[in-house]
């Protein structure tokens, strides 16, 4: 397992004395509480049975929207972190996996009982639903299927073929399996910059930023794919198409429910769609909101500051963060994608949240609240320089208006030397290997890599330049560290 090198450790993290022999997980038992939410939909099954009460089938957003930021307010935060020679055997310890894997299974047994009861109303002499409770069980599917994103997100970024395969099934119920490629290798190379779709601005409503990252992300999951074959000089519309076959992974179980149970279900199939989706995006919309990252070198060199925890809003609210997986510490996870959620720490350079995820999504759908709650603490974290902050063109003059009068006299943008030589072609002897010293991802020019596009053989001075690593889409080919291949080892 590739650990990130000592010279590579992110400074002030709030990690605590100790040593593996005297740290224990708190929370390792808390985890479980992730499995709550795949198992609501039954919780709504027996408590309509037992009361006949339909409201239960709204018992998704009830839960999420309502009684988890009560629980965030009320159960208070947790910055503790695992000492860093307790990473590696929390990382190997496969009990914190298989509490992810569970979750599927769970998610999809509701998913099929809930459109099942929706076309046929309850077995056992139990009645048929009212439209309204069908719509709200949608709902509530939708917003199980909605975390059942976030792991599916988790999974996503890990090396095993078998997890990014369990990765796709989740995200099938939502119709968002180009999430799995947008967010790996579109969305964590172009975080906190106008580029990025899934970035939300200051001043840019979740109304606004909806239809910008739904469209966007779709749009740009196509265009690494496309691309990706271009490498390889074929054309994208091919089996191994990773948009394509996490398509046709929604359809057939789409197509499956609607033969079986036939089209009166397509609407509430839809509908829970898009609440699922529209759930990813809403955390989407606070995670960077109004972050940006600087631009560093000059001329041609010139590029993005590296991502490191400054450029993502964190929130250590323990009610949600095991609910979702330490989603929340979503600093580290920009930094180091590929670490597993247990071992995610919380960083003091860090902006954070006035309260949990469930909270926020709250405000995010009253944008005068949240407009009034984040803006002032978006133009704080740049240390009051306004110019420093992505901001959304078409509000740019009001926020400008409002806030550049506070803004020091400073420069608005970074025009530093790029410090980083190119593993490639600035150096004279021949590149036979390059380490991504974030991950650890090694490309070894005998072995190529076929998946990237690049054949057994390609030299790395053939690498485009504007590639990045592929486990972990936070370091670029100019970051690469020459070593020697394995095979010489």
């Amino acid at each position: 397992m590739a650990t990130t090198p000592a010279s590579e450790e992110i400074p002030h993290s709030t990690v605590p004395d100790g040593s593996t022999e005297s740290w224990k997980d708190s929370k390792r038992y808390l985890w479980l509480i992730g499995l709550v939410v795949p198992s609501l939909a039954f919780v709504a099954f027996g408590m309509w049975a037992a009361t006949g009460w339909s409201v239960w089938f709204w018992l998704g957003p009830i839960v999420v929207l309502g009684a988890v930021p009560l629980l965030d307010l009320v159960a208070g935060l947790d910055r503790s972190n695992p000492p860093d020679d307790a990473i590696e055997a929390l990382e190997a310890d496969k009990y914190y996996r298989w509490i992810t894997y569970l979750f599927l299974p769970i998610q999809y047994a509701g998913f099929i009982a809930a459109m099942y009861v929706i076309a046929n109303g309850a077995p056992f002499g139990l009645g048929e639903l009212s439209v309204a409770a069908k719509i709200g069980l949608a709902l509530s599917i939708g917003t199980i299927g909605g975390i059942g994103i976030n792991t599916a997100h988790e999974l996503g970024h890990k090396r095993e073929a078998n997890e990014r395969w369990l990765s796709k099934i989740a995200l099938a119920q939502s119709f968002y399996g180009h999430f799995y490629i947008e967010h790996n290798r579109g969305h964590h190379v172009r975080v906190a910059t106008p580029e990025d779709p899934a970035s939300s601005r200051l001043g840019e409503s979740f109304y606004a930023f909806w239809p910008r990252t739904v469209i966007g992300s779709l749009k740009s999951a196509w265009r690494v794919e496309k691309k990706r074959y271009a490498r390889k000089q074929q054309h994208p519309f091919r089996p191994g198409n990773d948009v394509l076959n996490a398509w046709v992974m929604s359809a057939v179980l789409f197509g499956a429910l609607v033969i079986w149970l036939g089209p009166s279900i397509l609407p509430y199939l839809v509908l829970q769609a898009v609440v699922g989706f529209s759930l990813l995006e809403v955390v989407n919309y606070m995670e960077h909101y109004g972050m940006l990252r600087q631009k560093v070198g000059n001329g041609a060199r010139q590029r993005y500051e590296r991502v490191d925890p400054s450029h993502s809003w964190n929130s250590n609210n323990i009610a949600t963060n095991v609910l979702l997986y330490h989603l929340q510490r979503h600093s580290d996870h920009h930094a180091n994608p590929t670490r597993r959620y247990q071992t995610l720490r919380d960083f003091e350079e860090s902006p954070v949240l006035p309260t949990g995820y469930a909270g926020m999504i709250v405000l995010a759908l009253f944008p005068p609240v949240w407009r009034r709650v984040m803006d002032r603490r978006v133009v704080a974290h740049f240390g009051g320089d306004v110019n420093r902050a992505n901001i959304h063109p078409p509000k740019r003059e009001k926020v400008l208006a409002r806030y550049a009068a506070a803004a020091p006299a400073a420069t608005t943008t970074q025009e530093t030397a790029a410090t980083t030589a190119p593993a490639g072609g600035a150096h004279a002897a021949e590149v036979l290997a390059a380490r991504c010293p974030g991950c650890g991802y090694t490309y070894e020019v005998a072995a190529g890599n076929e998946l990237e596009g690049f054949a057994a053989g390609t030299a790395w001075d053939d690498v485009p330049d504007d590639w990045c690593c592929p486990d972990c889409g936070v370091r670029e080919k100019v970051d690469f560290v020459p070593v020697e291949p394995a095979s010489l080892g």
